[in-house]
């Protein structure tokens, strides 16, 4: 319960929207691919492109470039560092994110997140994603 309380704590002392940047998410996904996994990172990438779509309610977009400012960050609940449980935070944010935009991940966004990361990691990466 203590715990619980800190990390509410945390998250609500730091405004992780204001940390969203385009170029930060790119930075962190070419430095974070080993340690986040290519998953994460696709799921990152997907909530990026829905927030180009113009239909997407601007509530959504707030939600998703807080989960990406989260992402972004390297002040976490868990250290980014932290062996096997690292990025377990980051995955919560992605993932509640992700719920919240489901109606907006179309084949258009599943496209877009698949062709960048084939820019940035190649194409032999993108049989990893099946």
């Amino acid at each position: 319960m203590a715990n619980e309380k800190v990390e509410v704590e945390i998250l609500d002392k730091e405004n992780y929207a204001e940390k969203y940047s385009e170029s930060g998410l790119f930075d962190k996904i070419k430095n974070t691919v080993k340690s986040a996994g290519l998953k994460l990172i696709h799921e990152a990438l997907q909530l990026f492109y829905v927030t180009e779509n113009p239909n997407c309610p601007m509530k959504i977009k707030a939600a998703i470039f807080a989960a990406l400012g989260y992402f972004i960050s390297p002040f976490d609940v868990i250290p980014d560092f932290t062996p096997i449980v690292g990025y377990s935070d980051d995955a919560g944010a992605i993932a509640l994110a992700l719920c919240l935009a489901q109606l907006y991940i179309d084949d258009e966004v599943k496209r877009k997140a698949r062709n960048k990361i084939a820019d940035i990691f190649g194409e032999n990466v993108l049989s990893e994603l099946n």
